[in-house]
């Protein structure tokens, strides 16, 4: 039996009890019984507003569901739907233009667009790779990926390959940072003079375009150590050293070219983490502390060798005058709880009921930044004094309302100022797309961010219109009227609202890590629409992403979208149906295959494992960053297809077996994997099972409720320690 001890009414597992008391409370200006009061004064005044909320889900889904059986197929009388809607408050009215306020908020946010990286934070390698992230080596992000068209040869350095980067590099520097009259192709050396860089060609000294762009350098002014410029608000450092290979065999000596590059990172409680227990909460809490208070670090094994890897320091430079310049060596952090659905039984009320765990992650989060909050200004996370808490998964306006009064309350119990703690909104769920605009209303006056998401919103897309007929396939739902409206309204939104100048518009994530070319070619979209941030997997793909807002003006092209008419609501709300009679038997069955495939490969590590997020290869072997959004996405879209008869049951349980062979033999280099075949009677493979076989019931089509349960009993399975 798991020990608890009651805390202010509530039974808390004595495990977390623990680091609140020993760890977490101590040196902070708040005691450990103050934290616990926070908690329990949620758990009393929110409980039952969070359970009513969620039967409002419930009682709304079945109102569309019930019109859908009436009115079968893609959608005729698009009044009468619209006006089904308004009936059901699934559509809310809206109010009057308004602007929103919300202060204290730090610039990497306010004024700098660039990438946002997103990870787990459970894992303490990934999240400090991410916090790390801020600065990166582009000429290693060209040579080591195929982002040039071609992969990385095995090997020691190779000359040609480092050519071409080099030369990348300088047609990158010509088209953001040019010099009047010359390439950088063509310097000889850079030096620091008058307060400016003077490039050398020849006999000729030349400087920048734009002047303005250099900012500061390190070592002498004859010959630096390294420039540092910045174009659109983000850092280009270019650094020299002729005792490396690389800057041996430049011209001008330079050895690479360092970009700022993710200036936000979303450390993740959420998607992308498996912490079913007060085991796993404390993990991820740790982690979070230690991030906190800027002393988490972990060993990590390369290459034969270990080292310890910490957060990065602040980077010296010296300004054109002489003047002492520092450089923020680190993104900006911001933490994702989870959303309103889940309870945990790390916490029992006083009813011996499980809390819900959004509370506890808002309290603890808190708390958490109440390390950061109280160290100089220069070396907090927040120099603003803020603590940003990204809150995905809510439908719509009252469900914003209940996070924001929740944030209120945690303030007040804690002694922070009113709004202190930011929200970011995650419009990935469609009753939050159609009422974009009111839920900001609603938190306007601490709202930060808010961004699109295709796998969740497609997920929720799906399961909302679960009754309207069979889905299209899910590659052709990318090109359904509803996703561009979405992705558009979306943006035309928060500028309407003010965000520009104030708060992140952002985009959502590129799965493919290894597909660095591709993602050159197309995420460029994402800075071009009018995002200010967009999601990225890793610290080389913000490398990578950071050159598309070198190359697009984003604040330019938010001020030449501000004013542009937002178009109603047809678009958004044409359900994505099609004619299953328009597909072969072939054709469905590697449909479902794909899915089945891709729910087995992240469930089996995540079920047995305990593993949130990782790379996944893909039925065509392409690995694919998975979270719960990718699990949600294909176990909905079968299931649709079942209820609708597009396939059988029997085939998705032959496809699931099949597919099981494929996903265990990927994994055959995991000595921690345990086949799913031939037994097929492990837990994983029966939450792919329940997945698929309860999705129509599923609440909102989420996969945590099954995930959950069956790694509880997973847990119970494996040894102790």
């Amino acid at each position: 039996m798991t020990e608890r001890i009651v805390r202010h009414g509530l039974s808390v597992e004595s495990t977390l009890v623990e680091f609140v008391e020993a760890d977490l409370a101590q040196g902070i200006t708040v005691s450990a019984d103050d934290i616990w009061s926070a908690l329990a004064r949620l758990v009393k005044n929110f409980g039952d507003r969070n359970r009513a909320l969620i039967g409002e889900r419930e009682r709304i889904q079945h109102a569309l569901d019930s019109w859908h059986q009436r009115h079968p197929g893609p959608v005729v009388d698009t009044d009468g739907y619209r006006a089904h809607l308004l009936a059901i408050g699934y559509i809310v009215p809206e109010g009057e233009d308004f602007a929103i306020d919300t202060s204290g908020v730090d610039r990497e946010i306010t004024t700098i667009c660039g990438p946002q990286l997103v990870v787990p934070v459970m894992n303490a390698r990934y999240a400090l790779n991410a916090v790390n992230a801020r600065h990166g080596s582009l000429y290693d992000a060209l040579y080591g990926t195929d982002a040039m068209g071609t992969s990385a040869p095995p090997g020691p350095y190779d000359t040609k390959r480092g050519t071409a980067v080099v030369a990348w590099v300088r047609n990158f520097l010509d088209s953001v940072v040019p010099l009047r009259g010359h390439s950088h192709a063509d310097v000889d050396r850079y030096v620091v003079a008058d307060g400016r860089v003077q490039a050398h060609v020849g006999g000729e000294s030349v400087g920048f375009t734009d002047e303005s762009v250099f900012v500061s350098f390190t070592g002498d002014r004859s010959s630096p150590n390294s420039i540092l410029l910045v174009h659109h608000d983000l850092h280009i450092e270019i650094v020299f050293d002729d005792s490396t290979a690389v800057g041996a065999a430049d011209r001008a000596g330079i050895s690479d070219v360092i970009l700022e590059s993710a200036v936000t990172a979303i450390m993740d409680f959420e998607d992308s983490v498996a912490a079913v227990d007060a085991e796993d909460k404390v993990s991820v809490y740790r982690n979070w502390l230690g991030l906190m208070r800027r002393n988490l670090e972990t060993t990590v094994d390369k290459g034969g060798a270990s080292f310890v890897r910490k957060i990065s320091k602040d980077k010296s430079f010296v300004g054109p005058n002489g003047n002492s310049l520092k450089v923020r060596g680190t993104a900006l952090m911001l933490a994702r709880n989870v959303g309103h659905l889940m309870t945990t039984g790390s916490v029992l009320d006083e009813s011996d009921n499980e809390i819900f765990e959004g509370a506890l992650d808002l309290v603890m989060t808190t708390a958490c930044a109440l390390h950061d909050l109280q160290r100089d200004v220069v070396d907090r996370n927040s120099p603003e004094g803020s603590v940003y808490v990204v809150k995905p998964k809510m439908h719509g306006p009252a469900e914003v309302q209940l996070a924001v009064d929740m944030m209120a309350s945690v303030e007040d119990s804690l002694g922070l100022p009113p709004n202190t703690i930011k929200i970011g909104i995650m419009d990935e769920e469609r009753r939050t797309s159609v009422n974009l605009r009111e839920c900001i209303r609603v938190a306007r006056h601490r709202v930060v961010f808010i961004n699109t998401g295709f796998l969740d919103r497609t997920g929720d897309e799906i399961h909302t219109s679960m009754e309207a007929g069979p889905m299209l396939p899910k590659g052709d739902m990318k090109s359904q009227p509803w996703l561009r409206a979405y992705e558009e309204r979306n943006v035309l939104t928060g500028l309407a609202c003010g965000f520009m100048g104030r708060a992140q518009i952002g985009k959502g994530m590129w799965a493919a890590p290894d597909l660095m070319a591709d993602m050159l070619e197309q995420k460029i979209a994402h800075p071009r629409s009018g995002a200010n941030c967009a999601w990225v997997p890793s610290p080389t793909a913000a490398t990578l992403h950071a050159t598309h807002y070198h190359q697009v003006d984003v604040r330019a092209k938010q001020r030449a979208l501000v004013g542009s008419p937002i178009g109603d609501l047809t678009a958004i709300l044409t359900i994505p149906v099609g004619d299953p009679s328009t597909l072969t038997r072939e054709q469905r069955m590697r449909e479902v295959d794909n899915s089945c495939q891709s729910i087995l490969g992240y469930v089996v590590r995540w079920v047995d494992q305990g593993v949130g997020c990782s790379k996944v290869p893909d039925i065509n072997d392409v690995a694919l960053m998975e979270d719960r959004a990718t699990c949600r996405i294909s176990s909905q879209h079968v299931a649709n297809w079942v209820r609708h008869g597009v396939v059988e049951w029997a085939d998705v349980e032959d496809s699931l077996r099949r597919m099981a062979l494929v996903v265990d033999s990927q994994n055959s280099g995991d000595d921690r994997y345990e086949s799913m075949a031939p037994a097929y009677s492990g837990e994983a493979f029966a939450a792919a099972l329940d997945l698929v076989r309860s999705g129509c019931e599923q609440p909102s089509g989420y996969t945590e409720p099954i995930l959950h349960a069956r790694r509880i009993r997973r847990k119970a399975e494996l040894p102790a320690g």
